[in-house]
């Protein structure tokens, strides 16, 4: 089974109130989304991409050579239409299966990246002390039925297939950074 992570950062970060884009905001002397990409390509898989929108990544995510950038046009529509943006670019790199997490999300360690790429549940949905969070493992059989637009994405898919989930418990935390106090949490 070939599986690929992604991660979603294409959204414009409107609940932090700064002049910088959340994903661009210093978390310990690098960028916000350069945390969340080296956990996710520190996790052996066989692919990594990232889906940008709001905000230019290209610079804080340089370090990455094996991450593809797939640009989302239709990233104010909601976070579902970057999960179409990755499912049409895991097709075309013929991929069985995408781990897919957020760029807000610097808690997220490779372990759990990882651990759900080696599951072979349809779905699976990383957890932290019980409590579902990111990342979670979307088999190709499941990509059709989920949301093509609006703000919920995966989310929407657990709900509707609870037959089809797996949880997997995993340490570290899928707590993301909305605001510039969420921020000064993880500083």
């Amino acid at each position: 089974m070939k599986v690929a992570g992604v991660l979603l950062a294409a959204g414009t970060g409107s609940r932090f109130k700064d002049p910088k884009h959340k994903l661009l905001a210093d978390l310990h002397g690098e960028p916000l989304v350069t945390h969340a990409a080296r956990s996710m390509t520190q996790s052996n898989m066989d692919g990594y991409a990232v889906v940008t929108g709001a905000v230019e990544l290209s610079n804080a995510l340089a370090q990455f050579s094996e991450l593809k950038i797939i640009e989302n046009p239709e990233f104010d529509q909601g976070i579902a239409t970057s999960l179409k943006a990755a499912t049409a670019w895991a097709l075309v790199h013929d991929f069985d299966a995408l781990v897919v997490g957020l760029g807000d999300q610097p808690g997220v360690l490779s372990s759990a990246w990882g651990l759900l790429a080696q599951t072979s549940s349809p779905i699976a949905v990383a957890t932290y002390d019980g409590k579902r969070g990111n990342p979670v493992r979307l088999e190709k059989s499941v990509w059709s039925s989920l949301p093509s637009i609006g703000d919920e994405g995966a989310r929407v898919l657990v709900r509707a297939r609870p037959d089809l989930v797996e949880q997997v418990a995993c340490e570290g935390s899928s707590d993301d950074v909305d605001t510039v106090e969420d921020l000064g949490q993880w500083n």
